[in-house]
């Protein structure tokens, strides 16, 4: 086949990726599935590499990506080597034949570039990699555009800000490729991109967002934009709408061509861009495609003026870096619009009995982040299982009561999308057991997540005897609590050290029943550590409750203040430990350039080796060794048993020191600053509280919450250690059966539970097949890690096997479930908000509002840019406040510390980067830039949606 026939691509060949890229292969597969696309053909990127393969051979090496302006220099020359090009007469030929068959001789289409996957890396539109918005797209082009047109498409494989992009992700730019598209044009009136999952956090709902005129309005922020958010299960839409002005149409008649600006016609103004059906019609073939490709989807999509949808992209979705758990109890009231089959209540899944199980992660993933394997999700059910029937017996629960309610300890945590949740209806019966949870079911629900105001939370009938019948046992266990956690402290101590010695000279059977024996002792002790959390949340709800009623506030500034600066508990240990190592090689500059350099796994090995055998000395060498001795089961993630430590990879404890390195962090810096924030609370209280006497109990209960805090802290350490301990037996117990044949590798044993690992040697487990049950689990475990993050708290069908969790809607669930109502504040809503899209949100000239994108607050001077031709330098720490973005900014958004914009949506590029970079974004924020002064010190907070003008320029 010649190289002028492979170049033109049309059919089923349009599903080959490799050769048209994933955005038209995904169009072409929609199509042939019968949903509504326009029909197209490609350029292939076979055409794209035969026509610019003389420059691409001559571009020089790249800059590096921490040059900016010479990466957008290199960018801007090899772009314009390309535009310089001419399409070959014969490949032109085809092209335009083609353009008459697809699209018609008098027509209008859409040309749009796409990256091709090279080398088995990803390619725009890809799964693990969006890489959305950096290729040019050209709408309303004619026929006699047509070939200029695929020329400029060809020439934006070099823009700067796609080399940048690629640059940071390791690639290559020279190595692109690029498929240019030819469809045809949707003259659209009513345009929307739909999630269908909330891109912000990942919430099982729709959202769209939609304008009059094209998409690019919605896409370039160059619209007034409507949001609808929209229920998966029982149809609610909760709409906020804007007054609009701004549309993007086809060209003006004198105009230059291409999508030109209009005003929005003044009978459009004011309603809804999309009525109720036209949303009912996006839901449904958003659903459709997700289902067709398997996985959240952000869809492009146009109503003409006929009345009909079409679909002109698709691509997987991007959600939040480091997803908030959305704030659902401070949610402003809105109307419940019904479905529409009229119905405003939630319905359970077909099969169910109607009521449903609430579930919550919003404690747990502080512990369990992400997504776990089967090793840690069973180890910890066997944790909360034991831990908490020894603390239900410590506070006075009978035996009777503790069989009666034994199912619940075995399903306090469950599993959802390979995620470790709290089953909460399992939580309040075994809870309500205690004659003292009364006393702090306010501040627990708070700690759970399940109440915004732990005082909101009112006393259930007849508490104030079950509180006078708990209060004697509450007094005699406060008083030996803290004898209670020494003694415990020195047991664990004890076994802890005993156990170190032990595991490395035991075999497989006599390591079965050293972690059997182990975990039988954690099961009479470990109770402790909670019955200190008892005492912290009834000492916190004091101490709240005296601060407001005798300084005028509550749990805020002056209590974290007041509890700052308190005795070295363990964790803080760990830290002071790292510290002091970072000061220990501050002192040596060839050292300090050396740990700042090793970035690398394999480089932080060989430094870190150097290291510990004597090549920066003795001091220095045996501080890291003790450092790992003591601290080496500490790190991010050291109870998910899939997570590594220091304890097997050491030279990990590079990669936490090297911040403190180059902060040149200092052991006796970090104390004063703590005893700086105390110093302030104290001066505070003084201020605010006049009364000697109750100053000292204010400062007495103080104390008592911070040997508390020191108590919790100590004893989570010791939490580390014993999952250290066990993870230690458990992949030992691995090896050995990647030795005997049974696992392909010794890390597969992070797949099986500990019970399948366990009986495995013990003669207890039933079948043998272990490695295609791992291979069956980490094939689920990758592909639930592809998913976007869930909201923190879900419901469940009860009754229904293996019920696919969705987002309480419903009023009723606490009466379903028997859970209290605080847990059912998970109510989205519905309505309709309308603001003008030209004046103030908020009240106040120094609050403004806008809609809250990329989570995180930050405060610091403003930068107020008007165009991104200004040097990247000048928005370095920097709040970059400009009227819209698009992909030419990200040279400038990645020196920001925060996004600030008029213009945008939940889906539009700045949201979309800012959620990328993990940068605070607030978008939709009328008159930004000429209400925020230049240089004013300003605060956003990307969750509220807020931007606080602090102090003018001066």
């Amino acid at each position: 086949m010649t190289s002028v026939t492979r170049s033109l691509v049309r059919g089923a060949g349009l599903l080959d990726a490799a050769r048209v890229g994933n955005k038209f292969a995904r169009l072409e597969s929609m199509r042939l599935a019968g949903f509504p696309v326009p029909p197209l053909y490609c350029l292939s990127a076979e055409a794209f590499e035969q026509v610019t393969r003389r420059i691409r051979d001559g571009l020089p090496v790249v800059p590096p990506p921490g040059d900016v302006e010479a990466v957008r220099a290199w960018g801007k020359a090899a772009a314009a080597e390309v535009a310089r090009l001419t399409v070959p007469k014969r490949v032109a030929e085809r092209a335009l034949a083609a353009f008459d068959e697809v699209v018609g001789a008098g027509g209008l289409a859409a040309v749009r570039a796409c990256v091709v996957p090279v080398a088995g890396g990803p390619g725009e539109d890809d799964a693990a990699d969006p890489f959305a918005g950096m290729s040019d797209s050209f709408l309303y082009v004619p026929r006699e555009d047509l070939l200029a047109r695929i020329v400029d498409c060809w020439a934006s494989a070099y823009k700067p800000e796609a080399v940048l992009y690629r640059l940071r992700g390791g690639g290559d730019p020279r190595a692109a490729s690029v498929a240019v598209g030819v469809q045809r044009m949707a003259p659209g009136t009513r345009s929307f991109v739909a999630f269908t999952r909330d891109p912000r956090d990942g919430a099982n709902r729709y959202v769209i967002a939609a304008a009059h005129g094209i998409g690019e309005g919605v896409v370039q922020e160059k619209a007034d934009v409507d949001h609808f958010f929209v229920g998966p299960d029982t149809g609610w839409v909760r709409a906020e709408v804007v007054r609009k002005h701004r549309m993007v149409g086809p060209p003006a008649p004198d105009g230059p061509g291409g999508p030109a600006p209009s005003d929005v016609p003044p009978e459009l103004a004011e309603a809804p861009v999309l009525d109720r059906e036209q949303i009912r019609r996006v839901v449904a073939v958003a659903a459709r495609i997700e289902l067709h490709f398997g996985c959240p989807q952000d869809i492009e999509g146009t109503f003409t003026a006929d009345g009909d949808l079409h679909v002109v992209q698709a691509r997987p979705m991007v959600t939040a870096a480091r997803p908030p758990e959305p704030d659902l109890a401070a949610r402003p009231a809105h109307r419940d619009l019904p479905g529409p089959s009229g119905a405003s209540g939630a319905s359970g899944p077909s099969g169910s009995s109607g009521r449903r199980v609430p579930w919550s992660n919003h404690n747990i993933t502080e512990s369990y982040p992400g997504v776990s394997g089967a090793l840690t999700y069973s180890l910890a059910r066997d944790f909360y299982r034991w831990i908490f029937t020894d603390l239900y017996r410590r506070m006075g629960v009978s035996e009777r009561s503790l069989r009666r309610n034994a199912h619940h300890l075995d399903r306090m945590v469950g599993m959802l999308d390979g995620r470790i949740f709290y089953r909460l209806d399992a939580w309040y019966a075994l809870h309500g057991q205690m004659p003292a949870f009364e006393f702090i079911r306010g501040w627990w629900g708070h700690s759970m997540g399940l109440t915004e105001d732990p005082r909101s939370v009112r006393p259930r009938p007849g508490w104030r005897l079950r509180a006078l019948w708990a209060a004697p046992g509450l007094v005699r266990g406060a008083l030996a609590h803290p004898a209670a956690v020494r003694d415990f402290l020195r047991w664990w101590d004890r076994t802890a050290a005993a156990a170190t010695e032990e595991i490395d000279r035991r075999g497989p059977e006599e390591l079965v029943v050293f972690y059997r024996r182990l975990w039988a002792q954690v099961a009479v002790h470990w109770g402790i550590t909670l019955t200190n959390s008892v005492f912290s949340f009834l000492v916190a709800g004091a101490l709240d409750g005296l601060l407001r009623r005798w300084a005028g506030q509550g749990g805020g500034a002056l209590m974290l203040g007041l509890l700052s600066g308190g005795p070295d508990n363990r964790s803080l240990a760990a830290l002071r430990s790292a510290i002091a190592l970072a000061e220990s090689i501050n002192t040596d500059e060839r050292v300090r350039e050396q740990v700042l350099g090793a970035e690398r796994p394999d480089a932080a090995r060989e430094v870190w080796g150097r290291l510990v055998t004597g090549w920066y000395g003795t001091a220095l060498a045996e501080a890291a060794t003790e450092h790992l001795r003591r601290y080496g089961d500490r790190a991010a993630g050291d109870l998910k048993l899939e997570e590594p430590t220091p304890r097997q990879r050491p030279w990990m404890v590079l990669d936490m020191v090297r911040p403190l390195v180059r902060q040149r962090r200092t052991v006796a810096g970090s104390r004063a600053e703590e005893w700086r924030v105390r110093r302030g609370a104290e001066r505070e209280l003084r201020a605010h509280c006049r009364g000697p006497l109750r100053r000292t109990v204010l400062r007495t209960l103080a104390a008592a919450l911070r040997a508390l805090t020191k108590a919790r802290e100590d004893t989570r350490f010791c939490r580390t250690e014993l999952y250290g301990l066990s993870r230690r037996v458990l992949f030992r117990l691995g090896a050995e059966l990647a030795e005997a044949g049974h696992l392909d590798h010794a890390d597969d044993v992070v797949d099986l539970t500990v019970q399948e690992v366990l009986g495995a040697f013990e003669g207890t487990l039933p079948g043998s097949a272990l490695r295609p049950l791992a291979a069956h689990r980490r094939a689920e475990r990758e592909r639930y890690a592809t998913l976007p993050v869930p909201p923190s708290r879900r419901f469940t069908a009860a009754g229904v096997a293996l019920a696919t969790p969705w987002l309480g809607t419903g009023a009723d669930a606490g009466n379903a479930t028997g859970v209290p109502d605080t847990v059912d504040a998970l109510n989205i809503g519905g309505g309709t908000e309308t603001t003008d899209a030209g004046g103030a949100r908020g009240s106040g000239h120094r609050l403004l509002r806008g809609l809250a994108s990329s989570t995180g607050v930050v405060r610091a001077r403003a930068k107020v840019v008007l165009h991104p031709s200004v040097p990247p330098e000048s928005c370095q720490d920097r709040i970059l406040v400009a009227r819209e973005t698009d992909p030419g900014w990200l040279f400038l958004m990645t020196a920001a510390k925060g996004l600030v914009v008029e213009r945008g949506t939940l889906l539009s590029h700045t949201a979309i980067t800012g959620r990328l970079l993990g940068v605070p974004t607030v978008v939709a924020v009328p008159g930004a830039t000429t209400r925020i002064p230049d240089g004013a010190l300003i605060e956003l907070d990307g969750a509220a949606g807020t931007v606080r003008i602090l102090e003018d320029e001066r």
